[in-house]
């Protein structure tokens, strides 16, 4: 199905929509009061929504890794050249959390948490890296923040004005991040995702062998009982890696 503009989703820092794109938004989010009609928000609304939700999350809830930080610069050092990727603009942060976790939003936001950075290797990263390039690009996260738009109770945000993209307010942020954060992608865009990181490994002609590792790594904290955002909303990291072993 074809929406006002094709549909997207993980974090890309885009402008306001052009004047002949725009929408009173605080009608169009009042009557996402399902997923059907959530899906009638355009992909710049959702990018733009995303975008506040990220700065939200960052403000609230989440220490952002200093820019002089180790954890930051190595991420700077992997990750950077691919700030403009596959017709995406991404951009890259690291949180300050012993949290096992990366994802992204729609607006090409891709956030790694340091606890999953001290556990693997560059060239796991960057597997990792190009898994949620893949969500990005799949529209997998743009379907998550749709999906969060019709659940999360968020019903109205502010008229927007001529030019600009209106904004929900801060007291029902907490609401449509708990369910983004929440949200799980199925099996399938797992799947797919996995494939498209295994694509940019090679592509890049970076180290195949890194999807599996990586994945393995996550399979031995789901055995050792560790709970982890990244396992609990990702399916079987053991069967996932036998499939990237096969495709390298």
């Amino acid at each position: 199905m074809r929406h006002r503009t094709a549909l997207l989703v993980v974090m890309l820092a885009l402008g306001a929509p052009a004047a002949s794109a725009q929408v009173d938004l605080g009608r169009a989010l009042g009557a996402a009061v399902d997923l059907g009609k959530a899906a009638s928000v355009s992909d710049d609304e959702v990018k733009q929504y995303a975008k506040q939700m990220r700065a939200y999350e960052e403000k609230n809830r989440q220490k952002v890794a200093a820019p002089g930080s180790a954890a930051a610069q190595r991420l700077a050092r992997l990750a950077d050249r691919y700030r403009n990727y596959d017709g995406l603009q991404l951009n890259f942060k690291v949180y300050e959390t012993k949290q096992v976790n990366a994802n992204a939003s729609a607006d090409g936001s891709i956030r790694f948490y340091s606890g999953l950075m001290d556990m693997m290797t560059d060239d796991e990263l960057l597997f990792i890296l190009g898994h949620e390039i893949g969500h990005v690009k799949n529209g997998h996260s743009a379907k998550a923040m749709r999906t969060a738009l019709a659940t999360s109770g968020v019903r109205k945000a502010a008229a927007a004005s001529n030019s600009t993209v209106g904004t929900i307010a801060e007291s029902q942020m907490g609401g449509l991040l708990e369910a983004v954060v929440n949200a799980q992608h199925s099996q399938g865009q797992e799947t797919e995702s996995d494939d498209y990181g295994m694509r940019f490994l090679k592509v890049n002609k970076l180290n195949t062998a890194a999807a599996a590792s990586s994945l393995r790594k996550l399979a031995g904290l789901s055995k050792g009982g560790t709970g982890t955002s990244i396992l609990s909303s990702h399916p079987d990291p053991g069967a996932r890696a036998q499939r990237m072993d096969k495709a390298k």
